[in-house]
């Protein structure tokens, strides 16, 4: 058998490369056209769960990106309590291979990855449904996926005000800290939920509860905003979809009946949102089948689950950029 190798890289690495708000919103958009024309293999996520759900489970996320000849494998632990013991919520290593033979090409730290290419679907969905001009970001959630949601909201829109609520006062002022320092921008701290969403024009709940319990109410809603719901577990009021011109999702396979977990799997078990009274997909807007926001007095939903073809594409653009370079380590395989 023939010598294989394989690039590690590590999240010094990918410190090290410092990819650009446009790298990963061109490779994560590049992933969203390969699923609305057809072009990838996406398999629903399945979960390990070691205990109990509300302590933390790991993720599985698996597909195949044909455009750019790449198979992917990204297994992340979401553990809420991490923070006592000095360590990120979610924790992940993606494997990419290639799809016709098999064999594994790199191994990339995606602890990253995944708050990136989040960050970036959130603002994606923005990009095609909010309205253009939005000026107030109303952020839900301090830990994880949360810096990345403002940082590339607040590059693609020419926003006046950001709004931060979380449950604790230091992780609240934290994070408002760092983004003023990274963004060179003021963040209003807010105490809580109402003061955080009303009157905002995006408004993105990526909350970090144990168990469902509805803080985001229906009628603080601003006539005309997007809402942008993705916590693990729903913060929201059910009549929330009632109010909603369009509901659009990233993946209807991972949002469907009998899936665990998410924003509003108790409103798809109910069967209040079904994959017939849903707009469509994130895909089919970025390609051009659907439309996207087509009205400024449009109210609109995107509910997204996580998509393993955007680590996938992601992570093959910092491996790319890691040989152009000459990053990361080779390894031998065989």
């Amino acid at each position: 058998m023939k010598e294989l190798y394989l690039t590690y890289i590590n999240g010094v690495d990918i410190r090290k490369l410092a990819l650009s708000n446009d790298e990963i919103l061109d490779a994560v958009e590049s992933a969203l056209l390969a699923q609305g024309t057809g072009s990838t293999v996406l398999e629903p996520r399945v979960h390990l769960v070691p205990e109990s759900s509300d302590k933390g489970h790991f993720n599985v996320l698996r597909g195949v990106v044909k455009p750019l000849n790449v198979a992917g494998v990204k297994v992340v632990g979401d553990f809420v309590d991490n923070f006592r013991q000095g360590l990120p919520s979610e924790l992940a290593l993606l494997t990419l291979f290639c799809p016709e033979t098999g064999v594994p090409k790199a191994i990339i730290d995606a602890s990253g990855i995944t708050d990136m290419r989040t960050g970036a679907i959130t603002a994606l969905g923005a990009k095609y449904l909010a309205n253009k001009n939005s000026k107030v970001l109303g952020h839900i959630g301090a830990r994880g996926t949360a810096y990345w949601n403002v940082r590339l909201l607040n590059h693609l829109f020419e926003l006046d005000e950001i709004r931060v609520h979380s449950r604790r006062l230091e992780s609240r002022t934290a994070f408002a800290e760092k983004l003023k320092a990274d963004l060179d921008r003021e963040i209003t701290v807010v105490d809580n939920w109402h003061d955080c969403v009303a009157t905002a024009d995006i408004i993105v709940e990526a909350s970090r509860l144990k168990e469902p319990y509805p803080h985001l109410l229906t009628e603080w809603i601003k006539p005309g905003s997007l809402i942008v719901p993705y916590g693990t577990m729903s913060a929201v009021e059910l009549s929330l979809t009632d109010i909603m011109d369009k509901i659009v999702v990233d993946d209807w396979g991972q949002c469907a009946p009998g899936r665990p977990f998410g924003s509003l799997r108790r409103h798809v078990d109910e069967g209040r949102v079904t994959q017939e009274s849903i707009h469509g997909e994130l895909g089919q807007i970025v390609c051009g089948e659907l439309n996207g926001r087509e009205s400024p007095a449009e109210t609109n939903l995107f509910w997204h689950r996580g998509l393993s073809t955007t680590d996938i594409a992601l992570g093959h653009a910092i491996w790319s950029k890691a040989a152009d370079q000459g990053v990361g380590q080779t390894l031998r395989f065989t």
